[in-house]
């Protein structure tokens, strides 16, 4: 798949404060990609100097294989969407959509097949007159995702643009995002905090915190292989401890030892251990044995589709997912899968 975009070695400074560092990232043509992180890591900013909204203090980034930096954003083939949508109030839906494509001077026939179609497209066929102050949340998000791909973009930029939507239609926007995507062949580069709505929407995701990129992969390889703790905890909920690889295929931790699927460390190495809540299996088994450790469920909440318990151990408490419940105050015993097991480098708390 052809690199359309390239950021290398970019950094941004503000101030005193470094806001990226040393940032390289390559999109692919007809990819999702989203970046994911918490407020403050750098992910919007990382969006705006592709945009060409900001200028980055050192690197450069290329579009095809060419410097961006000196092309405006207006001459950069590529639309964003805002969480803030910045439609036009005194405009009805029809306008809005048709405003880029006016400023382009596209003869009026072919406007009006254009904005036909993208009304089509986010579902909302015979909304052409309405005004746009009427319109619900989410119906001025799809006005908005259409007045940015009405001039065919290479690339869209969407700045957490479901933010402020309610949870239900945020979900039902996330299918419709990546039917739109799939449907049109554009890139879009996405912005989120949301773990949600990067591992239901993304080809490719790029977890970020301090400015830094700290792992790149498809949805499946971030969750399944987090780098390091902070990946680990981000991407969903996970039980994080101090190990020692004991050899290949065999790892200590929690004062038992458990074969697993990792190799390449050096004998007795520090590392850290993942181990997702819902891959605990809990039985009334409680005697201690390879893969199981004895524990006693201190706390039980229902949570809809699963139970979530907190068990105790010596020294430890995890947090374990199931569909079955067992009653707080009860021994159980936990078994953990070899494949349930992610051995990282560590220590790294």
């Amino acid at each position: 798949m052809t690199r359309l975009i390239e950021l290398v070695d970019i950094t941004k400074v503000f101030g005193k404060q470094t806001v990226l560092n040393h940032v390289d990232l390559y999109i692919r043509q007809n990819e999702f990609v989203t970046l994911l992180g918490p407020s403050g890591c750098g992910k919007t900013t990382t969006l705006r100097i592709i945009g060409g909204f900001e200028q980055p203090t050192g690197g450069d980034v290329f579009f095809n294989g060419e410097s961006m930096l000196k092309t405006p954003p207006h001459k950069r083939k590529l639309n964003t969407v805002f969480q803030k949508y910045a439609l036009f109030p005194n405009m009805n839906v029809a306008e809005n959509i048709a405003f880029g494509l006016k400023i382009e001077k596209v003869p009026k026939n072919i406007i009006q097949e254009k904005v036909k179609s993208m009304l089509k497209l986010v579902n909302l066929d015979g909304f052409e007159k309405r005004q746009v102050t009427a319109l619900s949340g989410g119906q001025q998000q799809r006005v908005a995702i259409a007045r940015a791909l009405v001039n065919e973009p290479q690339v869209l930029l969407l700045d957490e643009p479901l933010g402020a939507l309610d949870l239900k239609l945020r979900k039902e926007m996330q299918v419709e995002l990546k039917n739109m995507q799939q449907k049109l062949g554009i890139t879009f580069v996405y912005v989120t905090h949301d773990q949600e709505e990067a591992l239901t929407m993304s080809d490719t995701v790029a977890i970020m915190n301090e400015g830094k990129i700290l792992q790149i992969g498809v949805p499946e390889d971030i969750y399944n292989e987090p780098k390091n703790a902070f990946v680990a905890n981000f991407i969903g909920e996970s039980n994080i401890l101090p190990g020692k690889m004991l050899e290949d295929f065999r790892v200590e931790f929690a004062g038992a030892a458990f074969t697993c699927v990792d190799k390449g460390f050096d004998k007795n190495e520090p590392v850290d251990i993942v181990v997702r809540p819902e891959d605990i299996r809990l039985n009334d088994k409680s005697t201690p044995s390879d893969g199981v450790l004895k524990g006693m469920v201190s706390q039980v909440i229902f949570k809809g589709v699963h139970y979530e318990m907190r068990v105790e151990t010596p020294g430890i408490s995890w947090k374990v997912h199931s569909t079955k419940q067992s009653p707080a105050g009860s021994q159980v015993g936990l078994s953990i899968a070899p494949e349930s097991i992610h051995v990282m480098k560590g220590p790294s708390r």
